[in-house]
């Protein structure tokens, strides 16, 4: 299972990567009506991320968002989990130790991931089934663990290109953590119940 899983996240991350500047416009316009059909209750903690190594972007999301929401970002912890620190436009970050940028906070600025509304997930691929394959690292599972015992809040949406679908159903292990949406570029899948 483990080697099906290495082959499809190369392959997509490799589709991920050819796409085209003008392509990629188009597609983060797409992808933000979508996540803008999600409604968010006034003064909602959201989270994105910083899209890198091809991932769909989500400033055109982000930048549309109603001014009091709170917007967030993943910060890498040394406990294996992410926390996430409020964050606009602008707004200090420096490179973790994998070159994405993080906001710069105090550590007491940084919320628990249980503590957000709604959290958009980047994916190098998913299923119908709203199964999603990152890239290996095991940071949004382990963040995202207890959801396994309990149902949203927060809600996690993840964000891909439609072309990260894959046919059938992705191989999951345990420890994975089902998504109760996915946003592409086109459409909006929800989880099956």
């Amino acid at each position: 299972m483990t080697s099906a899983r290495g082959t499809i996240r190369r392959i997509m991350r490799e589709r991920r990567r050819a796409v085209p500047p003008a392509a990629r416009i188009g597609a983060a316009d797409g992808l933000a009506a979508e996540l803008l059909a999600h409604p968010l209750a006034p003064g909602a903690r959201v989270a994105g991320y910083w899209a890198a190594d091809g991932e769909i972007a989500l400033h055109a999301w982000q930048l549309r968002l109603p001014r009091e929401v709170v917007y967030c970002l993943p910060v890498v912890h040394e406990d294996g989990r992410l926390r996430f620190a409020p964050w606009r436009a602008g707004e200090a970050v420096e490179a973790n130790r994998y070159g994405i940028p993080e906001p710069v906070v105090a550590p007491e600025a940084l919320l628990d991931p249980s503590a957000l509304d709604l959290i958009v997930v980047p994916l190098v691929g998913f299923d119908a089934r709203c199964h999603r394959l990152g890239m290996g690292g095991g940071w949004y599972d382990r963040s995202f663990a207890f959801r396994h015992l309990q149902p949203a809040p927060p809600r996690l949406v993840g964000a891909a290109f439609a072309f990260q679908q894959v046919a059938g159903e992705l191989p999951s292990e345990d420890w994975d953590v089902q998504l109760d949406a996915v946003c592409t570029d086109q459409s909006t899948l929800t989880r099956p119940t």
